[in-house]
């Protein structure tokens, strides 16, 4: 058995946004000579998330305002906000969106369905964060 670590570096340009990864992921894979196993992808931060979904302009619209409607930008309304900080948001996102995904690996390939893309999201950006991609089989 092997095992390949990685981290990918992200500095958002604004202070939400959802980021595709997939490539940079299937790019790691292929570069492991993994050809059968298992390929984790985590979010060292506990403002951002790592997810998969269908990489579609209104879908990630919809998430935007379904994160609005559940978890308000407001400070005042998170008691975090009570140490000085603004992100309270920020971490409950992360929450619901999620910490990691873990993937198959076949034929050296990352065994995603049709319409599945990872992305990386960003809750409260615009500084260095990064996501480990740890890649494990033969």
């Amino acid at each position: 058995m092997k095992s390949v670590t990685e981290h990918l570096s992200f500095c958002t340009k604004q202070r939400r946004e959802f980021v595709n990864i997939t490539e940079r992921i299937q790019t790691l894979v292929v570069r492991s000579g993994i050809r059968e196993g298992l390929c984790l992808v985590n979010s060292m931060h506990i403002t951002s998330s790592v997810f998969i979904n269908d990489e579609e302009p209104g879908l990630k619209r919809d998430f935007q305002q379904w994160l609005d409607r559940l978890v308000p930008e407001d400070p005042s309304l998170y008691y975090h906000s009570r140490t000085g900080e603004d992100n309270g948001a920020a971490h409950l996102r992360r929450t619901i969106m999620g910490r990691e995904v873990v993937i198959g690996v076949t034929g050296g390939q990352l065994d995603l369905g049709p319409w599945e893309q990872i992305f990386y999201g960003e809750f409260d950006g615009q500084r260095p964060k990064r996501v480990l991609v740890k890649i494990i089989g033969a």
